[in-house]
C-alpha cells in the first residue's frame, strides 16, 4: 500500500528546520515510487530497426530508430544524405525491441551477407504481391 503525502506539509518532507530531524514515514516510500516510475517510464522506450528499399533504385538501407515514423519521413523527404539520392523509398521490414544494444545486434546481422540476401528476397516477395 502506498501512503499519500501531502505537499503542503514541508514537515512532511523532513524539512523541519533542525538538523538530525526524522522525516514523515512516507517520504521514503513515495521517493523511491517516483524513481521506480521513471526508470520504468524511460526504460520502456522501444528501438526499432527498419528496412526500407528505395522504389527508384536498387538500394536497400538498414536502420535503428525510436522513432520509426520520423526516421522514414526524414529519409523520404532528403534530409540523410546517405539516401538522399534514392529515394523515394517503401518499408520492407520492422522490428521491434525492447533495448538499443538488443536492436543494434540485430541491425548489424542484416548488414550481412547473409543478411542482406534475406532482405533482397523479402524485397522480392513484396514487389510481387504489391
Amino acid at each position: 500500500m502506498v501512503k499519500q503525502v501531502d505537499t503542503k506539509d514541508l514537515k512532511s518532507f523532513g524539512h523541519c528546520g533542525r538538523a538530525g530531524s526524522i522525516p514523515a514515514s512516507g517520504t521514503y516510500l513515495k521517493a523511491w515510487n517516483t524513481i521506480n516510475f521513471r526508470l520504468i517510464f524511460f526504460s520502456m522506450a522501444a528501438y526499432h530497426v527498419y528496412v526500407i528499399k528505395s522504389i527508384s533504385h536498387n538500394y536497400i538501407y538498414v536502420g535503428i530508430t525510436d522513432n520509426p515514423d520520423r526516421r522514414i519521413y526524414a529519409h523520404n523527404q532528403g534530409y540523410n544524405r546517405t539516401t538522399k539520392p534514392y529515394r523515394p523509398f517503401r518499408v520492407i521490414l520492422t522490428e521491434v525491441f525492447a533495448s538499443r544494444p538488443e536492436a543494434r545486434k540485430r541491425e548489424i546481422e542484416l548488414k550481412t551477407g547473409a543478411g542482406k540476401a534475406f532482405l533482397r528476397k523479402l524485397a522480392h516477395e513484396t514487389e510481387s504481391r504489391d
